[in-house]
């Protein structure tokens, strides 16, 4: 147990199911182990390929659900592409059949295939919305319908739980224009889905994590925004832990930001000032209002280099 999770909640997960996809390596894997410990069942699925993409690799996972059970855990791997709407309902059905339910699934795949918007390949851009947003929707679907399919009149009871995993990078990062928009596509997925299935009994939240992973090593070193020793992957376990357990009961269509020793909450995008004009909008009326309706908002953005 890593000195980020509490022993005090090492049991509020038994029981439970839990799905972690893209959980060979970096904060998945860092999730699934942290999800055993406190007492879940756990599916690691991973496709095993490299940062950007490329190759496939069943070790991955099998590495990560052979470690939890040496740690006296429950885990078997799945190897797979979470993306690939046919394996997303073979998980879901075959988790069922293993463990006889399924609580929650958290996704953690994604690649990065980094470049400015004016060069970037078309095969790059779908590439990563692919292993991002598609993965998610082809979890969510396949969960979604399960869990849909289980509830009785009143919903299921515990409450199920849907993790999707976004990034700070959403709210828009030089260089990453495929990422960020995969990523900011993830909340507008998780704000659907999470009025949706409520009544079915089941929270959809989003997590927005930081933390040193091989994605990080991508980064030259002297523009890395952190260290290994300052944003830990291991951090993130027991935020993902609490958002499944009991405790986060009702908790639903949240993005929370996690990393090192910080939590918080990202509030959604909304209407912050709202001007009205009789009649309606012209260009010199607008030329008029406008900077003072944006009072306090960052109108211009410095120029960056990638």
């Amino acid at each position: 147990m890593s000195e980020h999770e509490s022993d005090e909640s090492s049991d509020a997960l038994d029981g439970r199911v839990c799905v972690v996809a893209g959980g060979g390596n970096g904060v998945g894997a860092a999730v699934a182990r942290s999800l055993a410990a406190h007492g879940a069942s756990v599916v690691v699925n991973d496709v095993g390929a490299d940062v950007h993409g490329e190759g496939e690799d069943p070790e991955a996972a099998r590495e990560v659900a052979r470690d939890i059970r040496e740690a006296g855990g429950t885990a078997v791997a799945h190897p797979g592409d979470a993306a690939d709407l046919d394996y997303a309902l073979d998980l879901v059905s075959e988790t069922v059949d293993e463990f006889g339910r399924l609580d929650a699934v958290a996704n953690f795949a994604g690649i990065l295939r980094d470049d400015l918007s004016y060069r970037i390949e078309l095969e790059d851009w779908e590439a990563v919305q692919r292993a991002h947003l598609r993965s998610h929707f082809a979890l969510l679907r396949a969960s979604a319908a399960h869990w849909r399919d289980a509830a009785g009149d009143d919903g299921l009871s515990p409450q199920r739980s849907f993790i999707g995993v976004s990034a700070l990078s959403a709210m828009g990062n030089v260089g990453q224009v495929s990422y960020a928009s995969a990523k900011a596509g993830v909340l507008g997925l998780v704000r659907s889905a999470s009025s949706e299935l409520y009544r079915y009994g089941v929270r959809v939240n989003a997590l927005a994590p930081s933390a040193y992973t091989r994605m990080t090593e991508t980064i030259p070193e002297e523009h890395r925004p952190y260290t290994r020793e300052e944003m830990p992957p291991e951090a993130l376990g027991p935020v993902v832990a609490y958002l499944v357990s009991d405790a986060a009961a009702d908790v639903t269509g949240v993005t929370v930001t996690a990393g090192g020793d910080r939590v918080g909450i990202m509030r959604d995008p909304e209407v912050t000032r709202l001007g009205v004009r009789e009649g309606g909008w012209s260009v010199s009326a607008l030329d008029d209002a406008f900077r003072d309706l944006a009072e306090g908002y960052e109108l211009t953005r410095t120029d960056s280099h990638f």
